[in-house]
Formats: structure tokens, C-alpha cells, sequence
């Protein structure tokens, strides 16, 4: 797939030669298409070198005497991609943008193209939460634009806010959502068969904490949990996501329910619990909490050691199996070891429909990948699913919710 991505003028621009590189690593071709004000910052014979391809620099081409190919170039361009990327977009690219102006490459290039847009902007603290900036973005988004927010810290300028570039992944990882969606609306086949259905869902991790600044927790990113959310969306259900602490940008169009620790995690389950017919707990909770929470930091003694008095948290998943009326229940289990035989007795002792589990000892998997490979334990059998994007595993585990359902109902 081919993605192009428009680089404009600003301090960040450096940083799309990253975005440039995370792009291939993934798998994609890379167009790269800079503004003048961008060649400012980073020359094109960056973005060649990364690229491999020959970088866009200007409507009528670069140096040299104007012809009838640069001319139109643009169309050609809008019409071979699968997806535009803007990062960083400034302010005003996302002028140009939300007004239909189209003076340069890129602003053209944005008329002209049917491909989904991703925006990641960078600018000025004052300049991000300007009343033009923000109408801006919101006519961007009512387009279906995504659009990945900048964070938060110190800026080039010295001023202290909100602008910064998001961080190179989660504007990659919205890259990857945005083509797995994609991919998943052009097919021939495309899923409907969640629609009337309410499915619930966790992701991420929770943290218990010790004392002010320090937790207990776990790497779960909650890629797996936010591309099941995306699936069954797509798919025609209603879904509630209730995302503890997670590395990446939720999906759109989901009811958002965020949570920190444990206990919030199992108040807002049981809140949206009735309601659900489907509930899928991938999320990667707490096993253990401390039992006292030091009301300061706790300072450093010495070389002497620490101990933690922990205590068990909820089994958010075990209530809720025992509290079920016509839900279907799916856990998810990490393991490093017996994988099979642990998620069996999972499966068993919390009364569940399916679980899904993964070695995590396995490099290239499970937390914080991109990718995962796991097995899919019901009491009918097993399925093995092997390593391929959570976006398609995510697929593999909602097909088997289907087959449970049908079961159910007594449908071959």
C-alpha cells in the first residue's frame, strides 16, 4: 500500500524522516510531499534517501523550466495512494485544508485525492487553541478526517503547552488503523453480522499505586483490546470500551469509558454490564495491589531493603461470569508457560464462553507489538492463529464470537 505523506514547514519536520522510516518498516511505499517552508527546515535528499522515491517539492516541479507532467502530477499522485498523512500539519496547512484552498502541491493534492486523511498537527500553544485553529479542526474532523492531537511540553518557541508533535508511534499506529478500516470497508465481503448488538469491551492496563509517584503495572499497550474495539464496531455493533492506561489513540465512533486503577475498572464494567450481549476482556489487569498506599513518596533508606505487603484485586472477570444472564463472556490470558493447559483451567474455573491466550515469552508478540499470535480455547476446541496484526487477530477472535453466537441459537 502507498501512503503519502505531506511534510510542511516547522521544527517538527525533522521528525517526519522517522515517520518516514516507521512507515517502510511497516510495509508501506512512502511518497513524500514538502512544502516550501518545509525545505527550510529539512532538505529533500533526506526524505529521498529514506524514501527511495523522488520527493515532491513543488506544483510545477523543482528547478528548472516548468512542464506539462509536474503540472498534473498531482492528480496522478491522489489517485495512486491509499492514504494522505500530514505531520506535522501546521496551521496553516490546516487553513488551506479546511477552506479548499490550493496553492501548493500538497493543499492541491488534498482536493484531489478520495483517500483517507490523517492529521497530525504541530504548532504554538497559542496558535493550537486560537478560535480559528479549533473551528478549523472541527470542520477537518466533521470531514472524517483523524486527526492525531499534539502533546503536551516544552516547545521550540519556549512557551510550555499543548503543540508538540504527537510521538512518532501513535501517529503511525492512527496510519495502520485508518488502512486496516480501509481495507475492511472495500471488501466484498464485508461483516455485518454484530449489528443489534452491544459489545463491551476493556483494554490496556490498570496500576495500583504504592505511594504518589510509583505504581504497580504491566506493558499492555492496548492495541489488542482497541483493534477488537475497531473490529466490532465495523462490524455493526454498538461497543463501550473501557481503557485503562494505554500507549495508543483509541478508536472512533466507540462509547470511551477511561479508568486507572482496578476497582474503576470493575465499577465501570458492572455499570454497562446489563446492557452488553457480548463482553471481551482484554484488558491486562492487576493481579495485586498494595495493601497500605503511602500517603508521601516513600524516600530511599539506605541500602536496606523494601518489602510490599500486596493483596489480591477484583475478579472482574469471575463476577461478572457469575452474574451473567445471556452474555457471552471472552478472557484473554498471557502466559510464559503451560500456555494451553492454564488457559484451559481459565476457561473452566471463570465459566467462560472462549479465551484467548498468547505466549508472551515469544519476541515480536503480545504487549506492546504490533503483532500477535495466539489461540482461541472454547469448549468445542481449539484454533490456532498465527502471528499476523492484532487488527486481523482481532477479526479471528470476533469470528469465533460469531460461531458461539450461532451455536447458541442453534444455527448451523
Amino acid at each position: 500500500m502507498k501512503i503519502a505523506l505531506g511534510v510542511c514547514g516547522g521544527i517538527a519536520a525533522y521528525k517526519a524522516a522517522e515517520i518516514c522510516r516507521l512507515l517502510q518498516e511497516r510495509g508501506l511505499s512512502v511518497q513524500v510531499v514538502m512544502t516550501q517552508a518545509a525545505q527550510e527546515f529539512v532538505r529533500p535528499l533526506t526524505f529521498a534517501a529514506l524514501s527511495g522515491n523522488k520527493v515532491i517539492t513543488g506544483l510545477f516541479g523543482g528547478e528548472g523550466e516548468p512542464n506539462l507532467d509536474s503540472a498534473v502530477e498531482h492528480i496522478g499522485v491522489a489517485q495512486g495512494i491509499d492514504a494522505l498523512l500530514v505531520a506535522p500539519a501546521t496551521a496553516d496547512m490546516l487553513a488551506k485544508f479546511a477552506h479548499g484552498l490550493a496553492n501548493d502541491f500538497l493543499s492541491t493534492l488534498y482536493l484531489a485525492t478520495t483517500a483517507p486523511v490523517i492529521l497530525a498537527p504541530a504548532m504554538n500553544v497559542n496558535m493550537w487553541q486560537h478560535p480559528a485553529t479549533l473551528a478549523n479542526l472541527e470542520e477537518l474532523r466533521g470531514r472524517g478526517h483523524s486527526i492525531v492531537a499534539p502533546g503536551a511540553g516544552y516547545l521550540a518557541c519556549g512557551m510550555v503547552g499543548a503543540g508538540r508533535l504527537a510521538e512518532n508511534e501513535l501517529i503511525v499506529e492512527a496510519v495502520l488503523a485508518t488502512l486496516d478500516a480501509r481495507i475492511q470497508s472495500s471488501s466484498f465481503e464485508r461483516k455485518h453480522d454484530l449489528e443489534g448488538e452491544t459489545v463491551l469491551i476493556t483494554a490496556g492496563a490498570t496500576r495500583e499505586p504504592i505511594d504518589p509517584v510509583r505504581f504497580i503495572g504491566n506493558r499492555s499497550s492496548g492495541k489488542m483490546g482497541f483493534a477488537i474495539a475497531a473490529s466490532a464496531k465495523q462490524r455493526g455493533a454498538q461497543v463501550v470500551l473501557i481503557a485503562g492506561v494505554t500507549t495508543v489513540p483509541p478508536p472512533s465512533g466507540v462509547e470511551l469509558v477511561r479508568v486507572e486503577r482496578t476497582e474503576e475498572m470493575r465499577s465501570a464494567v458492572l455499570k454497562h454490564f446489563q446492557k452488553a450481549s457480548i463482553v471481551i476482556k482484554a484488558a491486562a489487569v492487576a493481579d495485586y495491589r498494595p495493601k497500605a498506599i503511602a500517603e508521601q513518596k516513600m524516600k530511599r533508606q539506605g541500602t536496606g531493603s523494601v518489602t510490599l505487603e500486596l493483596e489480591p484485586t477484583a475478579d472482574i472477570l469471575g463476577e461478572i461470569s457469575r452474574l451473567r444472564t445471556r452474555q457471552i463472556i471472552v478472557g484473554f490470558a498471557a502466559e510464559t508457560e503451560h500456555v494451553l493447559e492454564n488457559a484451559r483451567q481459565k476457561l473452566t474455573a471463570k465459566m467462560l464462553d472462549a479465551i484467548v491466550v498468547n505466549d508472551v515469552s515469544q519476541p515480536g508478540i503480545g504487549f506492546e507489538s504490533d503483532e500477535n499470535a495466539v489461540t482461541i480455547v472454547t469448549r468445542a476446541g481449539e484454533e490456532q492463529v498465527p502471528r499476523m496484526s492484532k487488527r486481523k487477530v482481532a477479526e479471528r477472535v470476533l469470528d469465533a464470537v460469531v460461531e458461539l453466537m450461532r451455536s447458541r441459537a442453534g444455527v448451523s
